[in-house]
């Protein structure tokens, strides 16, 4: 059985060292430790790793984190909401997001044309610097053809882009789908809607996506999911490993509590009365905030594996 230790600084600690120190300390500590040591796993057992985010984690810095995991070959299918998707085109483009404060003036704010996310903001300008470029790469997907799966349009977009930060691009440039059940859940899908208002040919089709994450797997692979947040892009990936078997290794990392009920608040465990992850799997759900909880357990599971040279170069 585990010991409780006390905790203490040590110089030039690294962050392996400090995650595996926490793990003696208790509470949400020990879960945060034992969530680093579940994505080692799933890594050196070859599992298929789902990484779902829903947008606010793009619209922090945790967005270049997203796009670099990609490239080391920590995810091999990406499930997020669209937000995420826009603002990440938008940093692509050039837009820059400022942070504020969680106490601003809401109505100054909007006078001044500036969105609040959190302690984040973003302008109206930049919205509207994404409807022109969206515009025109809109027309050039439609000239080539007419229909599409969002995992196809999203991975067409990706390769418009140059920017080593970005989740569409690193995602489209390492052959990693992105699944984005509500495509119309933002700015993105008022233009979809628009744009074929004039081209009525012109089909996104989301129920052939959602053939396509369920074909992404299968039950004989091992599947691991790294949920961070909840909503829909946690449970589109949790449905797929159901639908597969179950999942062998899970992450959930949230600040939602299980006792709402919500997908967002339900925990690994929780999961195995679904089937969506195995009865013998490995889990761990962290309750925190994942733009320090997730990089802390993530960098100390990538030193592991770069020690054993277990990273794509």
């Amino acid at each position: 059985m585990k010991k409780v230790r006390d905790f203490k600084w040590k110089k030039n600690i690294t962050v392996k060292d400090l995650v595996n120190e926490l793990g003696h300390v208790g509470f949400q500590s020990i879960e945060l430790n034992k969530a680093s040591e579940v994505f080692v796993k799933m890594k050196k057992n070859n599992a298929k790793i789902f990484l779902t985010f829903t947008s606010n984690m793009v619209t922090s810095g945790l967005r270049g984190f997203f796009a670099q995991l990609i490239k080391l070959g920590m995810a091999d299918i990406i499930v997020t909401t669209v937000g995420g998707l826009e603002e990440d085109f938008m940093k692509a483009t050039g837009e820059e997001f400022n942070i504020g404060t969680f106490n601003s003036d809401d109505v100054e704010l909007h006078e001044q044309g500036i969105n609040r996310v959190g302690n984040l903001t973003i302008n109206n300008e930049s919205y509207m610097n994404f409807e022109d470029k969206m515009s025109r790469i809109l027309q050039q997907l439609y000239e080539k053809k007419k229909r599409w799966a969002v995992s196809d349009l999203l991975k067409e977009i990706g390769l418009t882009l140059n920017d080593e930060n970005s989740i569409l691009y690193q995602a489209a440039k390492n052959n990693v789908p992105i699944f984005c059940p509500a495509i119309t859940d933002g700015a993105f899908g008022f233009h979809l809607y628009l744009f074929q208002q004039n081209h009525e040919d012109f089909v996104v089709d989301v129920v052939k996506d959602f053939g396509n994450i369920l074909l992404s797997t299968s039950h004989d692979e091992k599947k691991g999911v790294i949920a961070l947040g909840g909503s829909i892009s946690k449970h589109h990936a949790i449905l797929c490993t159901l639908l597969n078997g179950g999942a062998e290794y899970a992450v959930y990392m949230t600040t939602a509590h299980k006792t709402s009920g919500s997908m967002s608040g339900a925990t690994t465990n929780e999961a195995k009365s679904w089937g969506k992850v195995k009865d013998d799997s490995d889990i761990a759900t962290v309750i925190g905030d994942v733009t320090f909880t997730f990089p802390m357990a993530m960098i100390r599971a990538l030193e592991v594996l770069d020690e054993e040279d277990l990273l794509n170069a």
